[in-house]
């Protein structure tokens, strides 16, 4: 498979546009004559349920860019990374003028923080592992967060929904002849 996808390649066949096949088989885009319009749907729908649900888009776009467009996993993964910043930046933007969402930035950026140098890492791992296996640990989250977002939050979690770390606010009170420290709100 190669790693950059030609689709001005013409089949002597037939003199349409599409890429060269592998393995005897095409991918769904491959199949037509243009496949330029087939992105900007996948583009399209990984937008709405990226603004919609907050999914990134690598949910919708890795398994889009491997199985219909035919890209290797890692490209379709580093794909996924360029389309999103983007995406997400103009839909963080769009949150933020909602008057009704609070869009807590200095949360956001310490989060920031924490997700280049986990992208640094993750990229490195990402290089090192084989193909198959890296699809695998993709499916296998996928998995995860699906049956984890059905099945909801347990008991637990909803008696802890005021712990929360957005919800703390720890207070240091000093009386006259002592110190006290007491958390309230």
């Amino acid at each position: 498979m190669p790693d950059r996808i030609d689709y001005n390649a013409k089949f002597p066949e037939n003199g349409k546009s599409a890429v060269i096949e592998r393995a005897g088989d095409l991918t769904m885009l491959e199949q037509l004559g243009n496949p330029w319009w087939g992105f900007i749907i996948v583009g399209i729908f990984a937008g709405i349920l990226s603004g919609t649900l907050g999914l990134g888009g690598g949910v919708i776009l890795v398994p889009a860019l491997v199985f219909a467009c035919g890209y290797p996993q890692k490209s379709a993964q580093g794909m996924a990374l360029a389309i999103m910043v983007p995406m997400v930046l103009l839909g963080a933007f769009r949150y933020w003028r909602i008057e009704t969402v609070d869009v807590d930035l200095t949360a956001v950026s310490w989060i920031i923080a924490g997700a280049l140098v986990g992208v640094m890492i993750g990229t490195w791992i990402a290089c090192r592992l084989p193909t198959e296996v890296l699809r695998k640990i993709f499916a296998v989250v996928l998995i995860i967060v699906a049956v984890r977002i059905f099945i909801g939050p347990s008991k637990s979690q909803k008696a802890m929904a005021g712990e929360n770390l957005k919800d703390q606010n720890n207070v240091s009170v000093v009386e006259p002849g002592g110190t006290s420290n007491e958390s309230g709100k």
